[in-house]
Parts: C-alpha cells; sequence; structure tokens
C-alpha cells in the first residue's frame, strides 16, 4: 500500500489593506556582527583514509577494489609484502576525511574532522581512523588526522529484518587531526584592510565608512561599493590588531536589514529572521490525499502444462480532500506576531512553504524566500 499527501493550496487572497506597516526602532549594531575582515578565513582540507577495528560491518572488498589495494599499500610501507590474493576482510573500510583548517591555525593546533565511507561499509562506529594526510587545494600537507570516530547512530540486523537510528556511514573525531603547516594570510600585507558586509547592503556600507571615519577624526575608511569597506590600517601587526578590535567594537545605528525566508526544500524546515512582516490577508487551506492500494494476484498453470506462475497487481485508487476553511491573517510587524498567525492554520513545514510563496506571489508576505 502506498500513500501519497498532496497539500494544495485552494484559495489565497489578499485583502483590503493597503497600509504601509510601520518599521520597528533603529538598533544599535557592532561592526563586527555585519562584516568580516577580506582574507581572513577558513580553508577547506581532506584526504583519504583507511578506518580499522569494525565488527564485521566494514566494507566488502570483492565490490570495493580500492580498499584491498590500500591495504596491500599500506602493508607494504610496514614491511610486509604479500602476494597477489583475493583478500576478503569486513573490519576495514575506505574512507574520505574533511575539515576546516581555521584562519591563523598554527602548527600542534588541533581541529574537529569528520569521517564519511566512500565503500559499501554498512557501519563507522567503533572504528579509528589510521593516520592520514589531509591536502589543501594546492596537493600540500596543512594536517594530520587520527583517531577514534565518534558515530551518533545505532543499527542492528537479524533474520533478515533490519533497524537503524541515524546515519552510520559517517562520523567525528573531535581534535582528531593535528595542524602541520599555517596557511598564508593578508591580514599584515599592504596598508589597507578590507571590511566585506555579510550582505550587500549599500546604506550599511555608507554607515560603516561613516562611523569610523568620526570615531577616528579623519578619514581611514571608504566605501568601494554594497560591500566592500576600505580602511586604512597601522602597518605594525601589534598596532593592527588592536586598531581592528577598536573597529570591531564601534556600533552604528542600523535599521531593520533585509527580510528573509530561508526553506529548506529537502527537510521542509522553514527560518524566518526578525525583519519578515505580513500584511492583512485571507487564506484557505485543504488536504488532498491520494491513497493507493496494491494486491497480488497469482495466477497458477495447470498441471503438466509447462506453464510459469505469473504475479500481477490488481490496485484501488482513492482520492479525498477535507474542506479548506477561509481564516484571516491579521497584518503583524513582529517576527513572533507571523509565527503566531501562521501557527493558526494548523500546517505542516511541508505546506508553509507553498503558504508563504504564495502570500509573496499576492504581495502579502513582505520578505525575500531563499530555497536551499
Amino acid at each position: 500500500m502506498f500513500k501519497f499527501r498532496y497539500s494544495a493550496l485552494l484559495a489565497l487572497l489578499a485583502v483590503v489593506s493597503n497600509m504601509a506597516m510601520p518599521l520597528t526602532a533603529n538598533a544599535q549594531t557592532r561592526i563586527r556582527d555585519l562584516t568580516t575582515v577580506q582574507g581572513v578565513r577558513s580553508n577547506p582540507v581532506f584526504g583519504y583514509g583507511l578506518v580499522v577495528g569494525l565488527d564485521g560491518t566494514g566494507d566488502q572488498t570483492t565490490q570495493t577494489p580500492f580498499t584491498t589495494q590500500s591495504i596491500q599499500s599500506m602493508l607494504q610501507q610496514n614491511g610486509v609484502n604479500l602476494p597477489p590474493v583475493n583478500m576478503q576482510l569486513k573490519n576495514v573500510a575506505a574512507v574520505m576525511v574533511s575539515a576546516n583548517l581555521p584562519a591563523f591555525a598554527q602548527p600542534g593546533q588541533s581541529i574537529d574532522i569528520t569521517v564519511s565511507s566512500i565503500g559499501n561499509a554498512k557501519s563507522l562506529r567503533g572504528g579509528m581512523l589510521l593516520l592520514t594526510p589531509l591536502k589543501g587545494a594546492d596537493g600540500q600537507v596543512y594536517a594530520l588526522a587520527q583517531g577514534q570516530l565518534i558515530v551518533g547512530g545505532a543499527g542492528a540486523s537479524a533474520g533478515g529484518s533490519k533497524t537503524q537510528i541515524n546515519h552510520l556511514s559517517s562520523g567525528r573525531i573531535p581534535n582528531g587531526a593535528l595542524v602541520e603547516k599555517a596557511v598564508p594570510t593578508p591580514f599584515l600585507l599592504g596598508e589597507n584592510l578590507q571590511l566585506e558586509l555579510n550582505s550587500t547592503d549599500f546604506s550599511n556600507a555608507s554607515r560603516v565608512a561613516d562611523v569610523i571615519n568620526r570615531s577616528f577624526g579623519q578619514t581611514l575608511a571608504q566605501a568601494l561599493d554594497g560591500r566592500i569597506i576600505q580602511v586604512r590600517a597601522p602597518s605594525a601587526p601589534n598596532d593592527r590588531v588592536a586598531f581592528l578590535s577598536k573597529v570591531q567594537e564601534l556600533a552604528i545605528d542600523k535599521a531593520v536589514g533585509t527580510a528573509k525566508v530561508i526553506v529548506n526544500a529537502r527537510t521542509g524546515s522553514v527560518v524566518m529572521n526578525q525583519a519578515v512582516m505580513l500584511e492583512n490577508c485571507a487564506v484557505a487551506h485543504g488536504n488532498l490525499t491520494v491513497k493507493i492500494t496494491s494486491t497480488p494476484v497469482i495466477s497458477q498453470p495447470a498441471p503438466f502444462s509447462q506453464g510459469q506462475t505469473v504475479v500481477t497487481q490488481e490496485s484501488d485508487i482513492q482520492i479525498s480532500q477535507s474542506g479548506g476553511e477561509l481564516i484571516n491573517l491579521k497584518g503583524a510587524a513582529q517576527l513572533s506576531d507571523v509565527v503566531k498567525a501562521l501557527n493558526t492554520l494548523g500546517a505542516t513545514p511541508q505546506d508553509l512553504i507553498s503558504i508563504l510563496q504564495a502570500m509573496q506571489s499576492a504581495g502579502s508576505l513582505k520578505a525575500e524566500i531563499e530555497v536551499i
């Protein structure tokens, strides 16, 4: 039996109100919360490795030849030479190891790593990652990873039945890698620093430049565009760090930012920021349910007829639709009011995605919808 549920939006009408909603009062926002320093960022690194010590849940080496090749190569490096044989190992899994190297990371610093199976291992639970070099985009080794995996899941199978909680083919190792090489940074190069706004906004770029110039009593900053503010900074490392710390603590009068609704189409999650506003509208929401029941029908041949057994399917399709009540949603200027208004619909997150998109098309939802 298969059951499909389609959320149908029966009607969505914007009504009467064309009144502009009042903006909330300006708030003090620090520059550190609006910007990042260009060039000061994390760098991804990754590597190929082996996880050992699994309880029979590793790769099936007959189907993953790269796991066998990696094991033979590792053994040869340790002085163990084997003839070409078809190794049947169940306690080893080939994995990819990934991590983000923080800005200004120095040799000896430890970072967290993520370990993910690339073969057909059933589970990495209880395994240990062998020493794995992590390389950057330039092919150079920046960290070395090794350690015991932490897998946030569990599973069991017996007699053809199987149960599983969470994902078993990926895990993490806190502080599982040691930095071996620092990544060069342009922080101390040149006489200027460039502050980059988290989102493009010409008003905020101008405000940031103005507050820096007023605070230091001279023209040190200028907005190059709607995202970049160039700031003249001291050249000595200690002076530059102290200068930037003062700049980041400066506050500006920032009006309500861009209203955004983030929709995760895979999980049905809906997240709204505090700038989202809703004007008066009326919504009618109903559900359409399609229920399909399949029954196998077996046809047996007559004795000694040399016929074959034929299995066919008989399907029964039922369609039902619940009535959608027209609900009046009052305009709201606060995020809490928007959430409260939408909750009156009793809709699931998947339903809200369709409702919000229709509200935006009707001009009732004052926000930008971004699907990720």
